[in-house]
């Protein structure tokens, strides 16, 4: 509940999907030398790359594995690889910065941190190093024009350098369809749809145990954050009346609706101590959960493989937030034109990163990347790479999110991305339970396509929050003094019974006022005004819908 606030304001959500990439020659600087000439020695560079802790020990780290090696030997640079914790990389990236050794070609998701590295000047232009090193990325901006765009500063120069994902869910809403089907309930549909399914699930024994011991929705993390897209405060800015206004009534009822389900007894009394929404995860997958937000959810293989695990009897669907008297709006989906990676301004040998990120791009990379080595990891089966080793790739290959962030989508592509997902192929190695985990996923995924990639229930933010525009650095200050004071002002009205949402309303807007946030709003005011037909707005994600 801490950082929600945050998020709304000015960060991007971190997601993981899946994405294919995109194919291009290598640049042809980077061919070897003719007979006769000796080979310029590799330049070095040091790349970051996210750690999780998924890396087996038989594989060693993160920084040092059999990917890391390939990529040294394969590409036309030599890279050290430095490990970002992923959810604590900007207390991570500050640390490095401030000591000198930031990494030459940062990775990393938080469009508001990489926003405010901009304003700092640690961020290196890219506008020449493209021109002459970037082949590969170059073609992907001639097919994208708008990924130019996305990665164009306020100075008028390029920053970032991005890919193009498919039109996607992000976060899923799920509800517990058997449980729906033995209290003959219907999908809720509204606001008093949910309450009444929520109280249901806590109240009337679901799991059959005879205790009163489920909760019928979670508030935490994701659930939380699906709640404000569904009163379309997603970004906490909103057009009204062809105006951009700061919706603090939005704000407010979606707080206001947590309030009604927390003094029903219908969730964790204790959600607020699940920042990271792992609580809600485990009562989710032990079969205490009924209502369940998801990031990544409709995609996620392990997720559900888990939950058939432990409730091999059970059933879940995706389901579309409810219904608010401010619209019907969705939840956060995948951002079609991400960025990802910058060039820091410390880095000796800028053109030698450009080659590496252009050489992320090359066919022989992007297929190591998604795929693995054919023989090893992979056959073709039906004309797409096929694992031939499930056991094996487990090991080898369940570290390689990361290092697949350059990938870009092609949707015309039947044997990546979401069209493997939801049209699986099978294998004579492939068991019942495979198939039936895989034909589940496939259609948890259609279904969260269905109801989520749909214009006329858009994403309840005025866009992804990852392309909300750059504060100056004093404003982002501003922003960063108001987001505690807020977020606890709005955890209090969930939570004391005394504490209504109109009083917590009117200490918001005073925390705000106070920290200076009508500079803030007359700066996204202007914003909107000067760039609302070339800014990249939700409206315009729906142009990259590709099915």
């Amino acid at each position: 509940m801490k950082i929600r606030y945050s998020v709304l304001l000015a960060s991007a959500l971190a997601c993981t999907a899946l994405v294919a990439g995109c194919s291009s020659n290598d640049d042809p600087k980077d061919a070897a030398p003719s007979a006769g000439t000796a080979a310029e020695p590799k330049k070095n560079i040091t790349v970051s790359i996210y750690d999780r802790g998924l890396v087996p020990p038989a594989e060693g780290t993160i920084e040092d594995n059999r990917w890391t090696k390939w990529l040294n030997q394969n590409g036309p640079v030599n890279v050290k690889f430095m490990a970002i914790p992923r959810f604590e990389s900007v207390q991570k990236y500050n640390t490095l910065f401030a000591s000198g050794g930031a990494p030459d070609l940062i990775f990393e998701y938080d469009s508001a941190y990489r926003n405010q590295l901009y304003t700092q000047k640690q961020l290196l232009p890219l506008d020449d190093l493209i021109e002459q090193y970037g082949t590969n990325y170059k073609k992907m901006i001639e097919k994208y024009p708008k990924l130019k765009s996305v990665g164009t500063k306020a100075d008028g120069k390029i920053y970032e350098l991005g890919r193009v994902n498919e039109l996607n869910p992000n976060h899923t809403l799920f509800i517990r369809a058997d449980w729906l089907k033995k209290l003959n309930l219907e999908v809720p549909k509204t606001l008093e749809d949910f309450m009444k399914v929520a109280k249901a699930f806590s109240e009337q024994d679901p799991d059959g145990n005879g205790k009163k011991d489920t909760y019928g929705i979670a508030l935490s993390f994701v659930s939380g954050y699906i709640m404000d897209y569904a009163f379309g405060a997603g970004t906490s800015w909103a057009v009204v009346d062809g105006k951009l206004e700061h919706v603090w009534d939005r704000v407010k009822a979606s707080y206001e609706f947590r309030k009604q389900l927390f003094n029903a007894g219908v969730v964790d009394k204790d959600f607020l101590a699940d920042t990271n929404g792992e609580k809600s995860k485990q009562d989710w997958l032990s079969g205490k959960l009924g209502i369940y937000g998801a990031n990544g959810g409709a995609s996620d293989k392990n997720l559900l493989e888990a939950f058939v695990k432990n409730n091999p009897n059970a059933d879940y669907i995706p389901i579309a937030p409810p219904e608010t008297p401010f619209g019907k709006f969705g939840p956060v989906i995948q951002n079609p034109l991400q960025m990802v990676a910058a060039i820091t301004s410390s880095a000796k040998n800028p053109e030698a990163v450009m080659k590496y990120y252009d050489f992320l791009l090359s066919d022989k990379a992007v297929d190591a990347l998604r795929n693995g080595i054919e023989g090893e990891h992979y056959a073709i089966v039906d004309g797409c790479p096929t694992p031939v080793d499930d056991a094996k790739n487990k090991v080898e290959r369940v570290y390689m999110t990361d290092f697949q962030m350059v990938l870009s989508a092609d949707p015309s592509n039947k044997c990546a991305g979401w069209n493997i997902i939801e049209n699986p192929i099978f294998t004579d190695k492939t068991t019942e339970a495979e198939k039936n985990l895989l034909n589940k996923r496939a259609a948890i995924a259609k279904e969260a396509y269905r109801l989520y990639i749909d214009k006329d229930r858009p994403m309840g933010a005025l866009t992804h929050g990852e392309h909300m525009p750059a504060l100056p650095q004093e404003l982002q200050i501003i922003v960063t003094n108001a987001n505690k004071a807020m977020s606890d002002i709005w955890a209090k009205s969930v939570v004391e019974n005394s504490y209504t949402s109109d009083m917590a309303l009117k200490d918001v807007q005073a925390a705000w006022e106070k920290a200076g946030g009508a500079k803030v709003d007359d700066f996204y005011v202007k914003w909107y005004d000067s760039s609302k037909d070339s800014a990249f707005l939700t409206k315009n994600m729906y142009d990259f819908a590709s099915r």
